[in-house]
């Protein structure tokens, strides 16, 4: 491997692309210790990147969107007025910097970095995580799938480019669709799943159990948050625990701010509280996400990442729409498409404990939610996989 070639610059545009981006830099930087990594957030402060002790080539900004602009061109306004376009040239003059010395890029996401990689003028890989061949299924728009894939054809030009060395999507069915077109696509799984492995220890917990997942972002999240509680109350006859994973980047005082009508009760759990609502039991904790997925029986989720990597562990899920700008009725309907028969979404949020007594006492319907997981996920282990994958390509130059 060339000296150049030990040079990886990762460009990610989300929160969550930055925590997938480092289940890949993690195994790649074991394989071969002597790389240099950096990394450029597009969107936000790099946080999973700064955990990890992976530098950033520019420290990045929180703008109002928190990248979804996509939903709502109302969001792109405010982004301008916070300094989008300034910020998108510092970003731009720093990769043009950083590539003048070489090296291999590695974007995640969608096409914003994908065009970034392009743009440096060195050889780049892409992990997609935003796009699916699955939304093809049903889609509502005319003219859905007319490019053979969820990739358009300015996206699948910059995959065919002979500086793109790596191309890997985000599930089995995108990869043999994107191959039939003549990209040489690889099929090694969604690395989401790898940031909620291992599992950890049996449940804790005897009754049925659903952990309640209202997102990452401020404020959006305390009107989920908000909407969650009000779809529980009416069942406080219930014995049932119920597992909120907040978001350490938020305030979790919001959230104990809700629970006037909720007694307090001793935790079961270090760094948690614990409320209680006639049988309902309410742990909350921002320190036992990868727990609460894996202990739980099924999910009440208005959430991007975590209800995917939710569905990928076999979990029943259920979702209802937020008031955005990200959860709104588009959203969770398109994340449907994507997730398949392990999502429910409903227009009344009342029925969501309803519909998972009805799932729980489907054993065909229990088994249907975990293999869809599988099929729409893949299995744990795809960081390594495509770490392993870019290394044979690096080290054949």
């Amino acid at each position: 491997m060339s000296a150049s070639r030990r040079r990886l610059l990762c460009v990610s545009n989300g929160h969550g692309e930055d925590a997938i981006a480092t289940a890949i830099l993690q195994p790649l930087q074991q394989g071969c210790p002597e790389m240099e990594m950096t990394a450029l957030p597009l969107v936000g402060e790099g946080l999973a990147y700064q955990r990890c002790g992976i530098p950033l080539l520019q420290t990045g900004k929180t703008l109002p969107s928190g990248g979804f602009i996509y939903m709502d061109w109302r969001q792109l306004w405010q982004d301008l007025r916070a300094g989008l376009v300034s910020l998108l040239g510092q970003q731009f003059s720093a990769l043009q910097q950083w590539s003048k010395d070489g090296g291999h890029v590695l974007a995640v996401g969608d096409v914003v970095p994908l065009l970034f990689a392009y743009l440096s003028g060195c050889p780049y890989s892409f992990v997609g995580t935003a796009k699916s061949d699955y939304y093809l299924d049903g889609a509502a728009w005319w003219g859905a799938g007319w490019a053979g894939s969820d990739y358009l054809p300015w996206e699948q030009w910059l995959l065919r480019s002979r500086r793109c060395w790596g191309v890997f999507p985000r599930d089995s069915r995108t990869a043999q669709g994107l191959q039939r077109l003549g990209i040489a696509a690889n099929d090694c799984g969604n690395p989401m799943l790898d940031l909620v492995m291992p599992p950890p220890e049996p449940s804790p917990f005897h009754p049925k159990t659903i952990v309640l997942l209202p997102g990452s972002r401020a404020p959006e999240a305390y009107r989920n948050w908000q909407l969650i509680l009000n779809s529980l109350i009416p069942y406080a006859d219930e014995a049932i625990v119920l597992l909120a994973a907040i978001s350490p980047g938020l305030e979790i005082g919001v959230f104990e701010e809700s629970l006037g009508q909720w007694q307090g009760m001793p935790s079961p759990l270090a760094a948690a509280q614990a409320r209680q609502y006639g049988h309902l039991q309410l742990i909350l904790s921002q320190h036992h996400f990868r727990e609460f997925l894996h202990w739980a029986d099924g999910g009440i989720a208005l959430a991007g990442t975590a209800t995917e990597q939710a569905v990928g562990l076999g979990k029943p899920v259920i979702t209802f729409a937020g008031q955005g700008p990200q959860f709104t009725r588009a959203f969770a309907r398109r994340q449907q498409q994507l997730l398949g028969s392990s999502l429910y979404y409903l227009e009344d949020p009342r029925d969501a404990m309803p519909t998972l007594y009805r799932i729980w006492q489907d054993a065909t319907q229990r088994q249907q939610a975990y293999n869809n997981g599988v099929e729409r996920m893949g299995r744990a282990g795809a960081g390594a996989r495509i770490a392993h994958a870019l290394l044979q390509r690096l080290s054949a130059v």
